[in-house]
């Protein structure tokens, strides 16, 4: 399949909550980018966390396979650094090839989960 999608996405919006109800992973509060590369080569993506208060972190580097999708957490960043709770920011997405990108959050704090997803804004 041929490649589709934007080599650069913004994420404007970002938090992550600071606690969480359930005691497993798939219930513990998180914001996830989920990244997918249709084409036929991997993609080298490099992630750039910008803050109100602070200068920016990163870059994170993952790879997402060929044909494959990427359910990052945001929670799980830790090189360079580990990305703060209860504290807001913004994510960009720069990838050498086409690739999707969407971001989900679930705020667990309280027993009514909440869970919103939005598509990335795409820039090329």
């Amino acid at each position: 399949m041929q490649a589709i999608g934007k080599h650069r996405w913004v994420i404007a919006e970002g938090y992550l909550p600071p606690s969480s109800t359930g005691d497993t992973r798939q219930l513990a509060s998180h914001e996830t980018a989920c990244l997918l590369n249709t084409g036929d080569v991997p993609a080298q993506v490099a992630i750039t966390i910008f803050f109100a208060g602070r200068e920016p972190a990163g870059p994170y580097r993952v790879t997402v396979a060929p044909r494959r999708t990427l359910h990052l957490r945001f929670n799980d960043l830790t090189d360079p650094e580990t990305i703060p709770v209860d504290t807001d920011y913004a994510s960009v997405f720069e990838s050498d090839v086409p690739i999707v990108v969407q971001h989900t959050r679930l705020d667990s704090r309280q027993a009514a989960l909440a869970l919103m997803t939005t598509m990335a804004w795409g820039c090329d």
